[in-house]
């Protein structure tokens, strides 16, 4: 399938109390490819999510999903995306299966569709087995990946995934970073990923640094080094934050 822009951002900016959280910021994420979104605690990622998902109300600038405004055109645009927030969202007291086939009703989807949708995510995350167990049994990684899986049931054209890796151990990261940006290439699927770990970008990634809300660089990691002069990503990211962590 040939790529197409699945999200659009137009001259977005976004205030809290008269302080600037983003400042006219403007970029486009393509289908197939997986865009790192890396920035310091307090760059603006998470106030971004907010209003791609319309936590937040769009004041100044234009988000497009897939062509639809997410203002005039809300519940066209909402339904082509998919969400892992940082913090989780599992009800701990529900199986793996139960959380999944309440979200597939959310999405009116009709039960046999349901079933069909539910075990093939979780298979793909060899959760399947799982299936019948409380989500407060399941380790970090393991949470992890059911959110995942509920994000895809409905087949959305973009998954937001915002730090999801965050606290899990090196493995559990390592096996969902990896099963992302297969997804992402397999299914044709355009992945926003925001993150501030430098090992969770791929060769062919697109980059977009993001520092005191304000877009600093943006493209494949070739073309961010070229633009700091630097050796290595790392070098990059910390030259265009001045000097914050990673």
């Amino acid at each position: 399938m040939k790529p197409y822009i699945a999200l659009s951002i137009e001259d977005l900016s976004f205030s809290y109390s008269g302080k600037k959280a983003l400042d006219q910021i403007s970029f486009g994420i393509q289908t197939g490819r997986c865009t790192l979104l890396l920035g310091p605690n307090g760059a603006g990622k998470s106030t971004l999510f907010s209003l791609i998902t319309r936590l937040y109300d769009t004041r100044n600038g234009r988000i497009e999903l897939c062509g639809f405004d997410i203002k005039r055109q809300t519940r066209k645009a909402l339904a082509k995306l998919g969400v892992v927030f940082q913090q989780p969202t599992l009800d701990l007291d529900l199986t793996v299966m139960q959380n999944l086939r309440y979200h597939t009703a959310l999405h009116g989807m009709p039960r046999k569709l349901a079933s069909e949708r539910i075990q093939q995510e979780l298979e793909r995350l060899d959760m399947y087995e799982r299936r019948f167990e409380k989500i407060r049994q399941l380790n970090g990684g393991h949470r992890r990946r059911v959110e995942i899986a509920r994000a895809l049931l409905h087949q959305p054209t973009l998954l937001l995934l915002d730090e999801p890796t965050v606290g899990l151990d090196v493995p559990s990261r390592h096996v969902i970073v990896d099963y992302v940006h297969r997804l992402a290439a397999d299914e044709n699927i355009a992945v926003l990923w925001a993150s501030h770990l430098i090992d969770e970008i791929y060769a062919n990634d697109e980059l977009i640094v993001l520092h005191k809300g304000r877009i600093k660089a943006k493209g494949i990691i070739d073309e961010v080094l070229k633009i700091t002069n630097a050796a290595t990503i790392k070098e990059a990211f910390f030259s265009l934050t001045q000097g914050e962590q990673a």
